[in-house]
């Protein structure tokens, strides 16, 4: 008996499956359930959208803005970020096809390569990582709001820990905020990246100014050369990509939305590496004129603005208060708090997953990996890319390799079903992962191997998916063209 209908290449329950499910509250709500037909609404310009809001945020600034902190010239700087952008589009979209076809999200497809309690193993991975960005984020909020008491608010500098005391404030604000959802920023987020883009070009136009036009402006020389090229550029490209790492595994929360396959594909390939670039750029030529002006590459966009007079101070501040409060809120919180009640429903509620986020950021240490350069993309970016490349790959494979693209959709919310694996969890899928973190390792422990460790994510994906294909080759619960055809109904237009 047919279970799911295949309607132009996007798989829907039929009504009567989604009856039967709707009763199944451990593994089915509203948030979790696939996509009905008339839900996938979003075209190739919903994603251009959703794109270029992600993309234009202080974050990239300081990623792009960074790499002239390393030693590179502007066009050495722009190449890198997209190349690393290109690159990670490829596992993106890979994973977007999943999310399309069936309309499932992120932690139900998790399921289907670690089992139903297994999924918790991605989801958590996933927590950690947005936790730390919305400390970040936060640490750069936080910076804002103390450059502006420094200016209004007499002897607020006299104050010792007057910058941590700033930073806990906002923090502390991000929480209670963060706590009512993501609707609470509201028309906010809106406008949040708009006023970024405007607040960015202000500063580029500043930086043409006071240099003397874009020639003065990129003329700044790369002074890495050779290897030593080499040895900035390779870990920088997988900065760059381990920046998206983690759209990598959760763009099916999004692209269960779209209309087609050819929208969602052409949407994204003509929006995010091309925003990246050209949004870094920007930071980039300001952060070349800022080694002209102040004889040093002052990557960090509050530490600039601290230069200005007072009223730009305020008005620049605000702007990154606005940009730093409406990301986190609207894209670092979803993601941990809902892994955190997903773990103990009757006990953990969102707002209690949105304080334990806030809690685990502060021991991320985003003070710490905005100190230098070097500790954001190396330590930050780097390490996180090396936790989540197995991820990627473990879920390319599963979807790819050993199941090409057929799925009993059904059976994602069925308990003791056939993705239920061992008491939910499906060992294979840690087993690769531990090989894809155990090939990464290797490269700290054994010196002449260090590469494994710097390309953590390209390396972390290729063991992942490589070991996780081998170990389920022939698993029983891999359907078979018969059983697919069985429970699909083609839908004849």
């Amino acid at each position: 008996m047919a279970t799911q209908i295949n309607d132009a290449g996007i798989v829907t329950l039929t009504d009567a499956a989604m009856g039967q499910l709707a009763h199944n509250e451990s593994l089915w709500n509203e948030d979790l359930r696939p996509c009905t037909r008339d839900e996938h609404t979003w075209g190739g310009n919903r994603f251009v959208a959703l794109w270029v809001g992600m993309s234009i945020c202080l974050p990239t600034y300081s990623l792009a803005s960074g790499m002239i902190a390393l030693g590179m010239n502007w066009w050495e700087s722009v190449l890198t970020i997209l190349i690393g952008s290109i690159i990670v589009l490829i596992p993106i979209l890979l994973v977007s096809h999943a999310g399309t076809k069936f309309g499932i999200p992120y932690p139900v497809f998790a399921r289907l390569w670690f089992g139903s309690r297994g999924a918790h193993i991605p989801a958590l991975a996933r927590a950690i990582i947005a936790a730390g960005w919305f400390g970040i984020n936060s640490w750069f909020g936080g910076q804002a709001l103390d450059a502006i008491l420094s200016r209004l608010v007499g002897g607020w500098d006299a104050i010792s820990f007057h910058l941590a005391l700033s930073f806990l404030i906002f923090w502390a604000i991000n929480v209670l905020i963060a706590m009512r959802g993501p609707q609470a920023i509201g028309r906010l987020a809106s406008i949040a990246a708009p006023t970024l883009v405007v607040a960015a070009i202000a500063l580029f136009i500043w930086a043409l100014t006071r240099v003397g036009g874009i020639v003065p402006m990129l003329s700044v020389s790369s002074t890495v050369k050779g290897f030593h090229f080499w040895a900035a550029f390779y870990p920088s490209v997988i900065g760059v990509i381990a920046f998206w790492a983690t759209m990598a595994l959760n763009i099916p929360d999004y692209t269960r939305y779209a209309m087609t396959q050819k929208g969602q594909t052409k949407g994204q390939i003509f929006s995010m590496p091309l925003t990246m670039a050209l949004f870094s750029f920007i930071g980039i030529a300001v952060t070349s004129a800022t080694v002209l002006l102040y004889g040093q590459a002052i990557w960090d966009p509050v530490m600039l603005i601290v230069k200005f007079p007072t009223i730009s101070v305020i008005i620049a501040g605000l702007i990154v208060i606005l940009s730093s409060v409406t990301i986190n809120v609207g894209a670092n919180v979803m993601a941990p708090a809902r892994a955190f009640e997903n773990l103990w429903p009757r006990r953990i509620t969102f707002s209690l997953g949105a304080i334990i986020t806030g809690i685990l950021a502060l021991g991320m240490q985003p003070w710490y990996v905005l100190s230098a350069f070097s500790n954001y993309i190396f330590v930050w970016l780097g390490t996180y890319g090396a936790l989540l490349g197995p991820f990627d790959g473990i879920a390319i494979a599963d979807y790819w390799l050993v199941r090409s693209k057929k799925l009993d959709l059904a059976q994602l919310y069925t308990e003791n079903g056939r993705y239920d694996y061992s008491r939910g969890i499906n060992l294979r899928a840690v087993y690769a992962l531990l090989i894809g973190w155990a090939i990464s390792v290797l490269g700290l422990v054994v010196p002449a191997l260090s590469f494994l460790w710097s390309g953590g994510w390209f390396f972390g994906l290729l063991a992942g998916l490589i070991s996780y294909w081998l170990l389920m080759k022939n698993d029983p619960t891999v359907l078979t063209d018969a059983e697919y055809n069985q429970i699909t109904e083609e839908k004849i237009s």
